[in-house]
């Protein structure tokens, strides 16, 4: 198997599962702000011209980053970031999806429509990306009412692909300048945790 990924918050997810799971395989580093992912020869593994692209043995090119990361996992089944029993991976699913849905989709929209890069993707509107960016704070702050439990992690104090979601979402609110606030005192918790994890260290963005 080859991966192919370049600097992004879905690429990140699968750096950081890797990372997690001790797997290593080579790498094709693709550089988005340079255009890599709109070349013919990028788009002939992923029309949709994005990171990450798994390819695999058999010369099939798997793309979506939690469909890599679980066709990993069950190549890899150590640590089982996506849970063991049916109970542990319907809840890490749940949990994975109010990640993905709540924190990443809404902080992402606000570098779409803020950072000059992304003009390609969408009619950039500054009025929609300051209406996120007060979404986004109540959105943190109901994860924050989630989190007064204590647990360190997202899902049952267990580490998982959750976990690894609201890394990649923690990316993007420091790429957008988006700060948790200080009364936040659990989302600030658990960030510091998963920040301090070796696995988000190695998968920070490389200056390109």
């Amino acid at each position: 198997m080859k991966l192919h990924n370049g600097t992004s918050p879905n690429g990140m997810r699968v750096t950081m599962f890797m990372q997690e799971k001790g797997i290593e395989l080579p790498l094709n580093d693709i550089s988005i702000m340079h255009g890599d992912t709109k070349k013919t020869e990028f788009l002939a593994r992923n029309s949709l011209g994005q990171v990450p692209v798994l390819e695999l043995d058999d010369g099939r090119y798997l793309t979506e980053s939690i469909a890599i990361c679980r066709y990993l996992e069950s190549k890899y089944p150590g640590p089982a970031l996506f849970g063991e029993s049916a109970e542990e991976q319907a809840f890490i699913e749940m949990w994975n999806r109010r990640m993905e849905l709540w924190l990443m989709t809404t902080f992402g929209s606000i570098g779409e429509h803020e950072i000059p890069y992304f003009q390609y993707r969408v009619e950039q509107n500054s009025a929609f990306a300051a209406a996120q960016r007060k979404e986004a704070i109540k959105r943190l702050t109901w994860l924050d009412n989630e989190l007064s439990d204590g647990r360190d992690f997202i899902v049952d104090n267990q580490f998982s692909v959750a976990d690894i979601t609201g890394a990649a979402s923690l990316m993007i609110a420091q790429f957008v300048k988006l700060a948790i606030p200080d009364d936040l005192e659990n989302v600030q918790r658990w960030a510091k945790t998963v920040m301090s994890r070796n696995s988000f260290q190695a998968s920070l963005p490389k200056r390109q």
